[in-house]
């Protein structure tokens, strides 16, 4: 609202109080509408629902929205819930003396919750949720006695709550907190809270043990608990027995350790039950078969051992069962037929073994079966293909035999079939192709030795197929994209022959093509495809990933597939190739490894011979130069003899190089003529000396980096009388590192801040005796270093945030592929760590420090020992050694201790009172522990876990201490793309 709305809540609220002078009832029924329109005035309303809101009304009873007490026409209810507000809530409510409902849910507001909130004394229900609210809960609700109902959910609040907060909570019933960024303990009043039956704490920072058996098992009435998704440790004592009005508890996603309770079966209404994602321990508990109501059991990733319960049959209500992700043994036994109501079952990534039993297939509801990675033997079982099922993963155990036939249900329904990784043969089942709702089909690793079937193009919706290492045979049939769906194909590791076929540029969907999406393991098994790579290929506009190494494919590399901007990795090498690569897109930039072993393609990375498919020898017109010869001499030379016409333009071929190879001379006499001169006038300065280390003219639109300056005694240009002792001066010092001090100075007349480093003078410098002042100059930073932002932030600075996190890491892989990959001979920097790591106003990485390496003579023992004492944690292991062998791989070392460190928020090498963590090493326990995403730095708030993981895996495989299996940083910024830039559906199968 503007200045005519506030002018008229004053001129309200001066009436309001003239009123009040005189009577009552009209009072009470102005105050009302005085509260409601102060609230108004602080709300956006872009759908103009609060229209029937008017300042000049009597009463607000009449108004969208609101309620009223008939007994005295008071405002008793608020109801605004999803009208798209935003805007704050304002104090106006204090006024609503009668209010008893105030919900304002799934809209857009903003601010703190008013701690005046609290004066309205007879509000029963608060619901907020879904909003926007930040700020710490006040603690002033705890003065509300008559508060049954409070729904906080789904906001960013934030801070601990008090520990009094339910110090009142005697009429408490419903309480939900769930989805916020509360931390700390869960307050000690909870249990006061005697008449709570619904309690959500879940997807907060809460921390610590909850105090089952003192506390949370007190509250009798509860029938809903969920303390899901926080860092609560400590065990679930027994004492559950009590808890006869339960029906939920779900304690997934903590850190609760020992044994599940024992008497958890003796909460008769039990319905759901989730304790998965814990570190629980010891076997399922055997009580759990008393549960004749449970309809979803899980206690997936956790660390239960034992034999497969074999009473699971009595379980009869079950809907969902998953048991993945533990240390279960034994067979499964035949009353899993049993479940007949069952959904979802997944006992994925256990030590089970024996047959899959034949009665799983008696459960018509069965929608989705994960068996993956156990031992299981012996053949699928056929009447499991005759059920109608969304998703079948049997893939990683030991089943043979043949994939059986399908019945009409299951291609009616199956959108994702994983058999990878057994022993089955056969052929794949014509019918497949019939399957009109499959999007992922995986059949790698198994002994089919089967041709493709051509009904696989009938595929509508496929958008995965892995046929990888599968023993096909025959070729590639040509309508295999005919759906036009298919994003991911992958054929590698067969005995496929025969061309690419054409068509392959009808798979406009295609977004990875015959790729290990693992980017760190095994390296691809061969095919025997040959012939040209097709044209058609760069119609593939979504190609990121391309590799088509060991075949026999031969010719040129058709210079269309430069035009696939989305190319990310390529790799052709080991077949039959020749010629130019494409002049566009990543090709340029694709190292040895990508193109070695080819008969001959052009390329300076390569030693082996150039050969181009030139069917003509190059002739050169001599009449194009027409205009440049008199009339006589056109005419003389079309008069002579053929023989005369061939050996003339022999010899102005000749004359031309001759021409151009003395102008080149020519031109690199006068250069250095130049130079010469300008040495022995003492130039003031060079200006982008560090590029002219780059032999390409190609530059990372990513790098940002400053400039190389060296400076003469006299005065710089830049600064035209300045005197350089005046301007670096203890007050303008900002830091220091190995090669010297750092300063901060302003470029006179332009007002341009820099930050300027002058260097050691400790036999560092070539031509040392040719400048009296070493100097670096670049932009100054405005964010300062990361190792200031990531581990000395400023009260007011907010956290990083995974995006940011995310830009620093990629920005950084770039800038240091830039000076490895462009740059001959490449510059390495061997210094990587955050303090060399600078962000501008953007968040933007900037790297500092490098190519000095470049002006040494040598490392002088001062800067090398300086080198490992000020960067423990991130010198490479090879460093150690005496021969100090630098290569870009101490960088890829480097850079992957700098993404730990952004990724947890620590320090690559701590010390304690007993012990010492190093960084590289604690996370590399923790991923093989299967906990890795415990490391993560909570500070920066919520992240997605589909990148964060394959950083970290990323960060481990940089870390390597052997050289050799880090990676280039050119294919570290390949992945770190495509981690970005998920492939869709299930890629967690690859």
């Amino acid at each position: 609202m503007g200045m005519k709305m506030r002018s008229c809540c004053a001129v309200v609220m001066c009436l309001t109080f003239l009123v009040g002078c005189l009577g009552g009832e009209t009072l009470q029924l102005n105050d009302d509408v005085l509260g409601l329109i102060v609230l108004k005035s602080g709300l956006e309303d872009p759908s103009k629902s609060l229209d029937s809101w008017n300042e000049d009304d009597e009463s607000p009873c009449a108004w969208k929205f609101i309620k009223c007490n008939p007994g005295n026409s008071r405002v008793s209810e608020v109801s605004l819930d999803g009208l798209g507000l935003s805007g704050k809530i304002g104090r106006g409510l204090e006024k609503l003396q009668s209010l008893k409902v105030l919900s304002l849910s799934n809209n857009n507001l903003t601010g703190s919750i008013n701690p005046e909130l609290a004066l309205t004394p007879n509000l029963e229900r608060l619901n907020l949720s879904l909003n926007s609210l930040s700020g710490n809960i006040p603690s002033s609700l705890s003065n509300v006695s008559s508060l049954q109902f409070l729904d906080l959910s789904q906001n960013s609040l934030s801070g601990p709550l008090p520990d009094n907060m339910f110090q009142t909570c005697f009429s408490l019933r419903y309480l939900s907190l769930a989805g916020n960024r509360l931390e700390g303990p869960i307050p000690s009043t909870l249990p006061r809270c005697t008449t709570l039956n619904h309690l959500n704490l879940s997807s907060n920072h809460f921390s610590g043990n909850p105090n089952f058996s003192g506390g949370i098992w007190s509250l009798t009435r509860l029938r809903t608990l969920d303390l899901s998704n926080n860092v609560l440790t400590g065990s679930v004592p027994v004492g559950m027995a009590v808890m006869h009005n339960l029906k939920e508890l779900i304690l997934h996603g903590n850190q609760f350790s020992g044994d599940l309770p024992a008497d958890v079966g003796f909460c008769p209404h039990l319905s759901r039950l989730d304790f998965s994602n814990n570190l629980l321990s010891g076997t399922v508990p055997e009580s759990l078969q008393r549960l004749n109501a449970l309809k979803f059991l899980s206690l997936g990733s956790n660390f239960l051992t034992g034999d497969f319960p074999q009473w699971i049959g009595q379980m009869s209500s079950l809907e969902y069962l998953d048991f993945s992700n533990n240390g279960l043994t034994g067979s499964l036994p035949t009353s899993m037929g049993d479940l007949k109501s069952l959904k979802f079952l997944s006992l994925s990534s256990n030590k089970l073994s024996g047959a899959i039993p034949s009665s799983i297939a008696e459960i018509s509801s069965l929608s989705v079966v994960r068996l993956r990675g156990n031992t299981f033997n012996g053949s699928i079982p056929e009447g499991l293909f005759d059920v109608k099922l969304d998703e079948v993963d049997l893939s990683r155990n030991e089943l043979t035999g043949s994939i059986p036939p399908a019945s009409s249900k299951l291609s009616e329904t199956l959108q994702m079939l994983d058999l990878s990784g057994n022993k089955i043969t056969g052929d794949i089942p014509a019918e497949m192709g019939l399957f009109s709702k499959l999007r992922y089909l995986n059949l790698s690793w198994n002994n089919l030795e089967s041709r493709m079937p051509p009904e696989l193009g009938f595929f509508q919706n496929l958008t995965v197929l892995d046929l990888r290492s599968s023993g096909l045979i025959g070729s590639i049939p040509g309508d295999i994209c005919d759906s036009g769906s298919l994003a991911i194909l992958q054929l590698d590791g067969n005995s496929l022959t025969g061309p690419i076929p054409e068509e392959i540029g009808n798979c406009s969907s295609l977004y990875l093509l015959n790729a290990d999406h693992k980017f760190y393991g095994r390296s691809l098994s061969h095919n025997n495809l040959s012939g040209p790579i097709p044209e058609s290929m760069s119609l593939l506009s979504k190609l990121k990933i391309l590799k088509l190494e060991a075949n026999q494919l031969s010719g040129e590399i058709p210079q269309e597939l430069g035009r696939l901007g989305n190319l990310l990795i390529v790799n052709i090498s080991y077949n039959r190739l020749v010629g130019r690569l494409p002049a566009g897109g990543i090709f340029q930039t694709l190292d040895a490894s990508a193109i070695e072993g080819n008969l001959g393609i052009c390329s300076q990375l390569l030693k082996g011979p150039c050969k181009l498919n030139v069917p003509k020898p190059l002739v050169l017109n001599p009449y194009a130069y027409g205009n440049q010869m008199g009339g006589q001499n056109r005419g003389n030379e079309r008069s002579r003899s053929s023989t005369n016409f061939r050996h003339h333009r022999f010899l102005s071929v000749s004359a031309i190089v001759a021409i151009s190879a003395a102008a080149v001379i020519a031109v690199g006499v006068v250069v250095i003529s130049l130079l010469n001169a300008s040495a022995r006038r003492r130039i003031a300065f060079v200006d982008n000396a560090l590029e002219s280390m780059c032999s390409s003219s190609t530059r990372s639109a990513n790098m940002a980096a400053g400039k190389l300056i060296l400076f003469d005694s006299k005065s710089s240009p830049d600064w035209p009388s300045a005197s350089f002792d005046s301007v670096l001066n203890k007050a303008a010092e900002i830091g220091e590192g190995v090669f010297g001090t750092v300063y901060k100075a302003s470029l006179g007349g332009q007002g341009t801040t820099v930050a300027i480093k002058k260097l050691i003078t400790a036999n560092t410098l070539q031509y040392q005796e040719e400048f009296d002042r070493e100097l670096i100059v670049s932009d100054y930073a405005v964010e300062g270093s990361l190792q200031a932002k990531l581990h000395e932030p400023s009260p007011s600075s907010p956290p990083l945030t995974w995006p940011n996190r995310f830009k620093i890491v990629l920005g950084t892989a770039k800038g240091l592929a830039h000076l490895h990959h462009s740059c001959r001979p490449p510059i390495i920097h061997y210094n990587i760590k955050p303090s060399n790591i600078l962000l501008d106003e953007n968040l933007n990485p900037k790297i500092s420090d490098f190519g000095l390496t470049r002006l040494l003579t040598k490392l002088d023992k001062h800067v090398v020992s300086n080198r490992f004492q000020s960067a423990p944690g991130y010198v490479a292991p090879e460093l150690a050694c005496q021969s100090l062998r630098v290569n870009e791989k101490c960088d890829v070392y480097g850079f992957g201790v700098l993404i730990l460190e952004l990724v947890t928020g620590r320090r690559p090498v701590e010390y304690g009172e007993d012990n010492v963590v190093i960084l590289s090493d604690h996370v590399r326990v923790l991923l093989e522990q299967g906990n890795v995403l415990d490391c993560v730095d909570l500070s920066m708030g919520k992240y997605p876990e589909e990148e964060v993981l394959p950083v970290l895996k990323l960060a481990l495989v940089c870390t390597s201490q052997i050289p050799s299996s880090r990676p280039s940083m050119a294919e570290v910024v390949q992945i770190l793309q495509v981690i970005k830039t998920p492939i869709p559906n299930r890629m967690e199968a690859f």
